[in-house]
Protein backbone atom coordinates (compact mmCIF):
# COMPACT_ATOMS: atom_id res chain seq x y z
CA UNK A 1 0.00 0.00 0.00
CA UNK A 2 0.98 3.74 -0.69
CA UNK A 3 1.41 5.74 2.09
CA UNK A 4 -1.03 9.24 2.09
CA UNK A 5 2.44 11.51 1.92
CA UNK A 6 3.71 9.08 -1.20
CA UNK A 7 0.84 9.82 -2.90
CA UNK A 8 0.80 13.34 -2.44
CA UNK A 9 3.95 13.87 -3.63
CA UNK A 10 3.85 11.42 -6.81
CA UNK A 11 1.13 13.80 -7.73
CA UNK A 12 2.72 16.68 -7.38
CA UNK A 13 5.37 15.07 -9.37
CA UNK A 14 3.38 14.81 -11.73
CA UNK A 15 1.59 18.20 -12.09
CA UNK A 16 4.50 19.69 -14.70
CA UNK A 17 3.73 16.56 -16.92
CA UNK A 18 0.36 16.85 -16.71
CA UNK A 19 0.34 20.79 -17.56
CA UNK A 20 2.26 19.68 -20.40
CA UNK A 21 0.14 16.97 -21.94
CA UNK A 22 -3.01 19.50 -21.13
CA UNK A 23 -1.15 22.09 -23.34
CA UNK A 24 -0.69 19.75 -26.38
CA UNK A 25 -4.53 18.67 -25.80
CA UNK A 26 -5.51 22.48 -26.02
CA UNK A 27 -3.19 23.17 -28.98
CA UNK A 28 -4.98 19.94 -31.04
CA UNK A 29 -7.80 21.19 -30.39
CA UNK A 30 -7.43 24.34 -31.70
CA UNK A 31 -5.60 23.53 -34.92
CA UNK A 32 -8.55 20.92 -35.52
CA UNK A 33 -10.88 23.52 -35.26
CA UNK A 34 -8.85 26.16 -37.45
CA UNK A 35 -8.69 22.81 -40.01
CA UNK A 36 -12.44 22.14 -39.84
CA UNK A 37 -13.65 25.69 -39.94
CA UNK A 38 -11.70 26.58 -42.99
CA UNK A 39 -12.44 23.36 -44.78
CA UNK A 40 -16.27 24.14 -44.12
CA UNK A 41 -15.84 28.15 -45.74
CA UNK A 42 -17.55 26.50 -49.29
CA UNK A 43 -20.15 24.68 -47.23
CA UNK A 44 -21.21 28.02 -45.05
CA UNK A 45 -20.97 29.99 -48.38
CA UNK A 46 -23.69 27.74 -49.89
CA UNK A 47 -25.96 26.68 -46.95
CA UNK A 48 -25.58 29.91 -44.74
CA UNK A 49 -25.41 33.03 -47.70
CA UNK A 50 -28.10 34.61 -45.17
CA UNK A 51 -25.87 34.24 -42.50
CA UNK A 52 -23.14 35.35 -44.10
CA UNK A 53 -24.88 38.67 -45.49
CA UNK A 54 -25.77 39.32 -42.06
CA UNK A 55 -22.48 38.54 -40.42
CA UNK A 56 -21.38 41.22 -43.37
CA UNK A 57 -23.88 43.58 -42.26
CA UNK A 58 -23.00 42.85 -38.60
CA UNK A 59 -19.44 43.76 -38.99
CA UNK A 60 -19.81 46.54 -41.22
CA UNK A 61 -22.63 48.52 -39.97
CA UNK A 62 -24.08 46.82 -36.23
CA UNK A 63 -22.66 46.32 -32.90
CA UNK A 64 -19.20 45.38 -33.90
CA UNK A 65 -18.75 47.65 -37.07
CA UNK A 66 -15.67 47.97 -39.03
CA UNK A 67 -16.47 50.81 -41.04
CA UNK A 68 -18.81 52.96 -39.10
CA UNK A 69 -20.70 53.59 -35.55
CA UNK A 70 -17.70 51.52 -33.88
CA UNK A 71 -14.99 53.02 -33.92
CA UNK A 72 -12.35 50.72 -35.81
CA UNK A 73 -12.12 52.79 -38.60
CA UNK A 74 -11.08 55.68 -36.41
CA UNK A 75 -8.78 53.71 -34.41
CA UNK A 76 -7.34 52.37 -37.80
CA UNK A 77 -6.74 56.05 -39.00
CA UNK A 78 -5.13 57.34 -35.85
CA UNK A 79 -2.95 54.11 -35.20
CA UNK A 80 -1.62 54.62 -38.97
CA UNK A 81 -1.37 57.92 -38.73
CA UNK A 82 0.63 57.56 -35.69
CA UNK A 83 2.51 54.84 -37.05
CA UNK A 84 3.71 56.39 -40.18
CA UNK A 85 4.81 60.00 -38.46
CA UNK A 86 7.38 58.10 -36.22
CA UNK A 87 8.27 55.55 -39.47
CA UNK A 88 9.22 59.32 -41.01
CA UNK A 89 10.75 61.50 -38.49
CA UNK A 90 12.95 58.11 -37.76
CA UNK A 91 13.40 58.01 -41.88
CA UNK A 92 13.97 61.12 -42.10
CA UNK A 93 16.61 61.65 -39.06
CA UNK A 94 18.85 58.36 -39.64
CA UNK A 95 19.26 59.51 -43.96
CA UNK A 96 20.20 62.42 -42.60
CA UNK A 97 23.17 60.88 -40.94
CA UNK A 98 24.42 59.72 -44.10
CA UNK A 99 23.38 62.40 -46.42
CA UNK A 100 20.65 60.60 -48.21
CA UNK A 101 17.48 62.11 -47.09
CA UNK A 102 16.33 62.25 -50.83
CA UNK A 103 15.42 58.04 -50.79
CA UNK A 104 12.96 58.80 -47.75
CA UNK A 105 10.09 58.45 -50.03
CA UNK A 106 11.21 54.80 -51.06
CA UNK A 107 11.42 54.15 -47.58
CA UNK A 108 7.77 55.30 -47.24
CA UNK A 109 6.69 53.37 -49.96
CA UNK A 110 8.53 50.00 -48.80
CA UNK A 111 7.80 50.47 -45.38
CA UNK A 112 4.23 51.32 -45.19
CA UNK A 113 3.14 49.17 -47.62
CA UNK A 114 5.10 45.79 -46.82
CA UNK A 115 4.87 46.21 -43.08
CA UNK A 116 3.07 49.14 -41.08
CA UNK A 117 -0.65 48.93 -43.02
CA UNK A 118 -1.67 45.43 -42.54
CA UNK A 119 -0.19 44.99 -39.30
CA UNK A 120 -2.05 47.86 -37.75
CA UNK A 121 -5.37 47.06 -39.53
CA UNK A 122 -5.42 43.24 -38.26
CA UNK A 123 -4.28 44.44 -34.60
CA UNK A 124 -7.46 46.86 -34.83
CA UNK A 125 -9.31 43.92 -36.09
CA UNK A 126 -8.49 41.49 -33.62
CA UNK A 127 -8.81 44.05 -30.69
CA UNK A 128 -12.62 45.38 -32.13
CA UNK A 129 -14.38 42.75 -34.26
CA UNK A 130 -12.08 39.78 -32.59
CA UNK A 131 -13.17 39.99 -29.24
CA UNK A 132 -16.70 40.50 -30.37
CA UNK A 133 -16.83 36.91 -31.72
CA UNK A 134 -15.52 35.74 -28.97
CA UNK A 135 -18.38 37.44 -26.58
CA UNK A 136 -21.04 36.15 -29.22
CA UNK A 137 -19.63 32.41 -29.81
CA UNK A 138 -18.78 32.16 -25.59
CA UNK A 139 -22.10 33.71 -24.36
CA UNK A 140 -23.97 30.81 -26.98
CA UNK A 141 -21.37 28.21 -25.35
CA UNK A 142 -21.69 28.86 -22.08
CA UNK A 143 -25.55 29.05 -22.08
CA UNK A 144 -25.91 25.39 -24.29
CA UNK A 145 -26.68 27.43 -28.09
CA UNK A 146 -24.61 25.53 -29.64
CA UNK A 147 -25.12 22.62 -28.43
CA UNK A 148 -29.05 23.31 -29.66
CA UNK A 149 -27.44 23.61 -32.71
CA UNK A 150 -26.59 20.62 -33.38
CA UNK A 151 -29.10 18.82 -31.71
CA UNK A 152 -31.27 20.52 -34.70
CA UNK A 153 -28.89 19.04 -37.20
CA UNK A 154 -26.97 22.74 -37.91
CA UNK A 155 -23.38 22.21 -38.16
CA UNK A 156 -21.97 24.86 -35.56
CA UNK A 157 -18.48 25.24 -36.77
CA UNK A 158 -19.63 26.14 -40.39
CA UNK A 159 -22.74 27.94 -38.90
CA UNK A 160 -20.54 30.04 -36.08
CA UNK A 161 -17.15 30.22 -37.17
CA UNK A 162 -17.17 29.88 -41.39
CA UNK A 163 -19.20 32.04 -41.95
CA UNK A 164 -17.88 35.22 -39.59
CA UNK A 165 -14.42 34.14 -41.08
CA UNK A 166 -15.80 35.14 -44.44
CA UNK A 167 -17.22 38.30 -43.16
CA UNK A 168 -14.15 39.44 -41.25
CA UNK A 169 -12.27 38.15 -45.32
CA UNK A 170 -14.87 40.70 -47.14
CA UNK A 171 -14.88 43.74 -45.05
CA UNK A 172 -11.06 43.90 -44.04
CA UNK A 173 -10.26 44.71 -47.70
CA UNK A 174 -12.08 48.23 -47.49
CA UNK A 175 -10.20 49.10 -44.32
CA UNK A 176 -6.92 48.33 -45.05
CA UNK A 177 -7.17 50.80 -47.83
CA UNK A 178 -7.99 53.54 -45.79
CA UNK A 179 -5.33 52.69 -43.25
CA UNK A 180 -2.75 52.36 -46.13
CA UNK A 181 -3.43 55.68 -47.69
CA UNK A 182 -3.36 57.70 -44.18
CA UNK A 183 0.21 55.66 -43.50
CA UNK A 184 1.37 57.63 -47.26
CA UNK A 185 -0.23 60.39 -45.98
CA UNK A 186 1.22 61.09 -43.09
CA UNK A 187 4.85 59.57 -43.85
CA UNK A 188 4.67 62.50 -46.44
CA UNK A 189 3.50 64.93 -44.12
CA UNK A 190 6.09 64.45 -41.92
CA UNK A 191 8.99 64.20 -44.31
CA UNK A 192 7.84 67.08 -46.46
CA UNK A 193 5.61 69.95 -44.34
CA UNK A 194 7.76 69.52 -41.46
CA UNK A 195 11.00 68.67 -42.09
CA UNK A 196 11.15 71.02 -45.35
CA UNK A 197 12.12 68.17 -48.39
CA UNK A 198 11.77 68.42 -51.49
CA UNK A 199 7.91 67.77 -52.68
CA UNK A 200 9.25 66.53 -56.01
CA UNK A 201 11.90 64.43 -54.82
CA UNK A 202 9.91 62.86 -52.34
CA UNK A 203 6.95 61.27 -54.57
CA UNK A 204 9.39 60.68 -57.02
CA UNK A 205 10.88 58.07 -55.35
CA UNK A 206 7.70 57.10 -53.51
CA UNK A 207 6.33 56.28 -56.65
CA UNK A 208 9.12 54.46 -58.26
CA UNK A 209 10.02 52.46 -55.44
CA UNK A 210 6.13 51.55 -55.05
CA UNK A 211 5.08 48.72 -57.19
CA UNK A 212 1.64 47.07 -57.78
CA UNK A 213 2.79 43.22 -57.06
CA UNK A 214 3.71 44.86 -53.11
CA UNK A 215 0.06 46.31 -52.70
CA UNK A 216 -0.99 43.00 -53.93
CA UNK A 217 1.27 41.14 -51.36
CA UNK A 218 0.47 43.59 -48.82
CA UNK A 219 -3.35 42.81 -49.20
CA UNK A 220 -2.53 39.39 -49.18
CA UNK A 221 -1.25 39.89 -46.13
CA UNK A 222 -4.12 41.92 -44.41
CA UNK A 223 -6.70 39.21 -45.92
CA UNK A 224 -4.48 35.96 -44.22
CA UNK A 225 -4.33 38.19 -40.75
CA UNK A 226 -8.42 38.78 -41.18
CA UNK A 227 -8.65 34.97 -41.41
CA UNK A 228 -6.45 34.01 -38.51
CA UNK A 229 -7.82 36.79 -35.92
CA UNK A 230 -11.27 35.69 -36.82
CA UNK A 231 -10.29 31.45 -36.22
CA UNK A 232 -8.69 32.38 -33.10
CA UNK A 233 -11.45 34.46 -31.76
CA UNK A 234 -14.24 32.40 -32.91
CA UNK A 235 -11.93 29.04 -31.65
CA UNK A 236 -11.81 30.85 -27.67
CA UNK A 237 -15.23 31.95 -27.70
CA UNK A 238 -16.48 28.20 -28.94
CA UNK A 239 -14.18 26.43 -26.38
CA UNK A 240 -14.96 28.64 -23.75
CA UNK A 241 -16.67 27.78 -20.05
CA UNK A 242 -16.96 28.84 -16.68
CA UNK A 243 -19.73 31.10 -16.98
CA UNK A 244 -19.39 34.97 -17.80
CA UNK A 245 -16.33 34.93 -16.15
CA UNK A 246 -15.00 32.34 -18.51
CA UNK A 247 -15.92 34.31 -21.29
CA UNK A 248 -13.65 37.64 -20.67
CA UNK A 249 -10.58 35.24 -19.77
CA UNK A 250 -11.35 33.92 -23.26
CA UNK A 251 -11.36 37.28 -24.89
CA UNK A 252 -8.40 38.21 -22.93
CA UNK A 253 -6.43 34.89 -24.19
CA UNK A 254 -7.92 35.23 -27.80
CA UNK A 255 -6.56 38.47 -28.22
CA UNK A 256 -2.96 37.41 -27.12
CA UNK A 257 -2.59 34.76 -29.14
CA UNK A 258 -4.45 36.74 -31.82
CA UNK A 259 -1.49 39.75 -31.75
CA UNK A 260 1.02 36.67 -31.06
CA UNK A 261 -0.20 34.99 -34.36
CA UNK A 262 0.11 38.16 -36.32
CA UNK A 263 3.88 39.02 -35.59
CA UNK A 264 5.31 35.49 -36.41
CA UNK A 265 3.10 35.60 -39.11
CA UNK A 266 3.99 39.21 -40.52
CA UNK A 267 7.80 37.92 -40.18
CA UNK A 268 6.77 34.44 -41.87
CA UNK A 269 5.12 36.23 -44.69
CA UNK A 270 7.80 38.56 -45.31
CA UNK A 271 10.27 36.21 -46.13
CA UNK A 272 7.85 34.45 -48.27
CA UNK A 273 6.58 36.68 -50.33
CA UNK A 274 9.21 39.07 -50.91
CA UNK A 275 12.54 36.87 -49.96
CA UNK A 276 15.40 36.92 -47.45
CA UNK A 277 16.73 39.36 -50.27
CA UNK A 278 14.38 42.18 -50.48
CA UNK A 279 14.17 44.16 -54.21
CA UNK A 280 12.61 47.20 -55.64
CA UNK A 281 12.28 46.95 -58.56
CA UNK A 282 11.91 50.07 -59.65
CA UNK A 283 14.96 51.22 -58.51
CA UNK A 284 17.03 48.14 -60.27
CA UNK A 285 17.64 47.00 -56.54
Amino acid sequence: MIGVDTRARLQRAARPAKGVADGFVGVGRHVTFYVRAIGSIPFALTRYRKHVLAQISEVSFGTNSLLSGGGTIGIVFAMSLAAAMMLGVETQRGLDLVGMTTLSGMLSAVANTRELAPVVVAIALAAKVGTGFTAQIGAMRISDEIDALDAMAIRSIPFLAGTRVLAAMVCVVPIYMIGLLASYLSTRLVVVFFNGASAGTYDYFFHLALAPVDLLYSGIKAVVFAIVVALVHCAYGYFASGGPAGVGQAAGRALRTAILAIGILDVLMTFALWGLVPSIPGMGV
